[in-house]
C-alpha cells in the first residue's frame, strides 16, 4: 500500500500515526497539492491528501474512511470499538479533532492566501471560534481521565494529539497548552510515543 500525501498535513499524520500503531507498513509518497503540476486529481477528485492506494491500485481517502480501513486490517492495537454507542463516541472525538483543523486552515487560508486588503477579519474570527470552542469541549469532555475513551489509546487520542500538534506548527500564539492543562497533558504523553515521534511535521 501506498500513502499519497504530505509531511505537515495533520490529516495524513493521523493516517501514518495509524499505520504505525497497527503495525502495518505503507510507503509515504510526497505530493504537493498545491503546486500547479499536482497529479494528485487523478487519484483523488477532490484534490485532497492524504489518498491510500491498496494493492490493487484502488485509491481510498478521505483520512476518516482510510483509518477506519486500516484498523480491520490487523487485531494489533484496536484504535476503534465495535460496539456501536463506543464507536460513535470514538469517530465523534475525531471528528471534532478533525473540525479543528478543518477550521484552522480555512482561518489559515484567510490570512496567509488573500491579499490584505481582501481579507476578512470576521471570517478569521469564526473560524478561530470554532477552535476555541471545540478546545473547550475537548478539555470538559477529557476531564482526569487518562484517555479521550475507555483505558486505553484509540483513535480518538491519535486524532486529538495531531489536532494540537498542528495547532502548535501554524498557531503557536494560542496559548492552548496553559487554558487546557488536561489537553497538554495527553499530548505530551503522546509525544513520547514512537509513532508520533516518527511523523513530526518540519518546521515549516
Amino acid at each position: 500500500m501506498k500513502i499519497i500525501g504530505s509531511l505537515t498535513s495533520p490529516y495524513v499524520r493521523k493516517v501514518r500515526i495509524v499505520f504505525l500503531e497497527k503495525k502495518l507498513e505503507a510507503a509515504l509518497e510526497l505530493e504537493n497539492v498545491w503546486d500547479a503540476k499536482t497529479k494528485i486529481g487523478s487519484l483523488n477528485p477532490l484534490g485532497k491528501v492524504p489518498c491510500l492506494i491498496l494493492d490493487d491500485g484502488e485509491a481510498i481517502y478521505d483520512s476518516r474512511v482510510i483509518v477506519e480501513y486500516v484498523d480491520t486490517l490487523s487485531p494489533v492495537g484496536k484504535l476503534i470499538p465495535t460496539e456501536s454507542r463506543e464507536r460513535a463516541t470514538v469517530k465523534t472525538w475525531e471528528a471534532l479533532a478533525d473540525g479543528i483543523m478543518d477550521a484552522g486552515i480555512l482561518a489559515r487560508l484567510e490570512a496567509t492566501w488573500r491579499p490584505a486588503e481582501q481579507q476578512s477579519q470576521a471570517w478569521i474570527e469564526r473560524q478561530m471560534g470554532k477552535v476555541d470552542a471545540a478546545l473547550s469541549q475537548m478539555s470538559q469532555e477529557l476531564g482526569e481521565n487518562a484517555w479521550c475513551h475507555g483505558n486505553q489509546m484509540t483513535l480518538a487520542d491519535i486524532a486529538v494529539g495531531c489536532a494540537l500538534a498542528w495547532l502548535l506548527l501554524r498557531f503557536p500564539k494560542l496559548e492552548w497548552q496553559t487554558k487546557y492543562a488536561n489537553l497538554d497533558g495527553l499530548y505530551q504523553k503522546l509525544m513520547l510515543r514512537s509513532s508520533f515521534i516518527e511523523t513530526i511535521p518540519p518546521a515549516a
